[in-house]
């Protein structure tokens, strides 16, 4: 058993996600309290809630008070609201996601001056999350100088994967510098495929989908829990489409924009991240719940085509891995919209899925649930993800190593 308290830090471009954990001996972690301050820079808002799951503590900014405008200054809320819990007594560790690991890092890390200024060098493959996660890592190491401070890398999950998936068809010389699919969202995909393997252990260890959907959305293909193919590419645009993000893409038309329209690097790149997706499409909202209560019919393509493109993913990645056993579906969109889920299935028929519309439509809310009928050849599950608590243990590890696994 280690002593001392372990805090996770997730930094995104507008939110800022924590969780507090102790160390046990009968298992790797407990929480003790979570939260997210989400909208920096704008309508911020903090929300904190008790590792036993009691009602949350809310507070939102007014327009005339001083809100978080960075993650620097959105650390600085979230460190005074968990110290005026007494909470931060005994801190040992905090372990922080870093969303671009390279090929360097197959395992979370200690960060020490050289591993930072690595991790610093992989910035322009990761342009919408790994600064804010740099960011924030360097405030916590200024504020916490005694405490390790740790990286959990969201590709580390996918260096498991063959040379045909991790590659792109291009001269070997560009592979070799580091043009390669590295696959994302791992912290999220590594909870939900140990979670499964805990409900369901004949078929967690054999072919499973599991499709991580939120405002960034992917699939990964599993064998034994291990990744052996992903939608994500090179960066976090590929595979699916996402909330402002475009998802597969012909290359023909970057260049089409390039020779036609005159759109340098810059406009392209803030275009595919920010303004395409189910915004562009909709022309409306990035977010899921608006789409759904819109009457637009752009809205409904936009969901349309989310689904679509989905289904065929999740054929695709089924295909890489001889067939399937299972599909689970993860993160706001999965956990949460049984329409999408519903829409996606019925395109999978063929494929043997078969979806229990009660137990479908009452999966919500972050509920564990199986939706698939009992005679389904293929078990359709709702496994709500948990991207702190995989932060907590691989942060563990590294302070104690095998401690996590005791």
């Amino acid at each position: 058993m280690v002593a001392g308290q372990i805090l996770t830090l997730n930094a995104g471009s507008s939110s800022l996600k924590f969780a507090l954990f102790e160390p046990l001996r009968d298992d790797a972690t407990r929480c003790r309290v979570r939260g997210q301050l989400e909208g920096i820079g704008a309508a911020a808002r903090l929300v904190v809630q008790t590792g036993d799951g009691g009602q949350p503590a809310r507070r939102q900014w007014r327009a005339d008070e001083a809100a978080p405008r960075d993650v620097r200054a959105a650390l600085q809320v979230v460190l005074a609201e968990l110290d005026s819990r007494g909470l931060l007594d005994g801190l040992r560790a905090i372990g922080h996601r870093i969303v671009h690991g390279g090929t360097e890092f197959s395992s979370a890390r200690a960060v020490d001056d050289a591993l930072l200024a690595r991790i610093e060098g992989l910035q322009s493959l990761a342009p919408l999350h790994q600064p804010y996660g740099i960011a924030c890592l360097r405030a916590a190491r200024e504020r916490f100088v005694h405490a390790a401070q740790v990286a959990c890398f969201d590709t580390a999950f996918h260096r498991t994967q063959a040379f045909v998936e991790d590659t792109f068809a291009l001269p070997r010389e560009y592979y070799d510098a580091g043009v390669r699919r590295y696959g994302f969202h791992g912290l999220s995909y590594q909870y939900v495929a140990q979670r499964y393997a805990q409900l369901d252990p004949l078929r967690g260890r054999g072919r499973v989908v599991i499709a991580h959907l939120g405002n960034g959305a992917s699939a990964c293909a599993l064998r034994d829990g291990r990744s052996t193919s992903s939608t994500m590419g090179f960066t976090a645009l590929d595979g699916l489409p996402m909330g402002t993000r475009c998802g597969q893409i012909d290359p023909g038309v970057l260049l089409w924009l390039m020779q036609e329209r005159k759109m340098d690097a810059d406009a392209i790149s803030d275009l595919l991240y920010r303004h395409s997706g189910l915004k562009g499409l909709s022309g409306l909202s990035n977010d899921m719940r608006v789409l759904r209560a819109s009457e637009s019919s752009r809205a409904r393509e936009a969901i349309e085509y989310f689904v679509a493109r989905l289904a065929r993913e999740i054929a695709a990645l089924a295909a890489s891995i001889g067939g399937i056993d299972a599909l689970v579906f993860t993160a706001g969109i999965g956990e949460n919209d049984a329409a999408v889920r519903a829409g996606a299935c019925a395109s999978l028929h063929w494929l043997g899925v078969r979806v229990d519309d009660a137990a479908n439509a009452a999966a919500v809310g972050g509920r564990e649930a199986r939706i698939s009928t009992a005679d389904s050849p293929i078990a359709v599950w709702v496994v709500p993800t948990d991207e702190e608590s995989t932060i907590a243990g691989q942060t563990l590890d590294v302070i104690e190593p095998g401690a996590a696994a005791a």
